[in-house]
């Protein structure tokens, strides 16, 4: 009874690495540039586009502002269309993408406007061209908190990753549910939010420690 469960636990823990794993790194690869863009293209500002900077913003607040598990019953059409299913593993991984893109957007946006202006200036008055600006200044300077951004977006796809479990997503969500709500397992419920913490503990340490790494401050300390 025991191994079966913990069979279980581990396919559970598996499905959740890896539903967390595919949106993170597909919503960073959409999210960044979106929050670099957001950053740099306000009136005056290196990309300036207003127009567009607002339509985008409104965009972004308006997903953000959507609680996530009315996200997902939502754009179950378009979960269809891009997984062939609304159901499982790999479907869960569609609204949990859509849900980091502006979360991560946002939060390289915030820091990236940390940056000291009078960093930009002077590369500006060295010549320097807009996207080298981007590459070796802002994001350069911006790289503790765009690590501690996407630590936060790790931990918080981690959370979400349990509740698409609520709607057939899989996962350690899914397990919890089936086996410690509805067949009145409270053991199983137990290791599942054990193992949750654990993993957001791991993740948190080594966003932390990276982040730390990226900080010259904190190296000439």
């Amino acid at each position: 009874m025991w191994f079966e469960i913990l069979r279980l636990i581990v396919n559970a823990t598996g499905e959740t690495l890896y539903m967390v794993a595919v949106s993170a790194l597909i919503g960073s690869l959409i999210g960044g540039p979106l929050g670099i863009f957001l950053a740099t293209s306000r009136r005056g500002e290196l990309f300036a586009a207003p127009a567009v900077n607002g339509i985008l913003g409104i965009v972004v607040n308006a997903t953000r502002s959507t609680p996530f598990i009315i996200l997902v019953v939502a754009i179950i059409p378009f979960t269809r269309l891009v997984a062939g299913t609304s159901i499982g593993t790999s479907a869960a991984i569609v609204p949990l993408t859509i849900a980091t893109i502006p979360f991560v957007a946002r939060l390289i946006e915030t820091a990236i406007r940390d940056v000291d202006p009078g960093l930009v200036e002077a590369a500006r008055a060295m010549g320097a061209t807009r996207l080298q600006i981007v590459s070796k200044v802002l994001i350069a300077e911006a790289r503790p908190g765009i690590t501690l951004g996407i630590t936060l977006t790790v931990v918080s796809l981690i959370g979400y990753s349990a509740m698409v479990g609520a709607v057939g997503g899989g996962g350690l969500g899914d397990l919890g549910i089936r086996y410690g709500y509805q067949r009145f397992m409270p053991s199983v419920m137990l290791a599942v939010v054990v193992v949750l913490i654990v993993l957001v503990q791991i993740v948190q340490t080594v966003g932390d420690l990276l982040a730390r790494h990226f900080d010259k401050r904190a190296r000439r300390t």
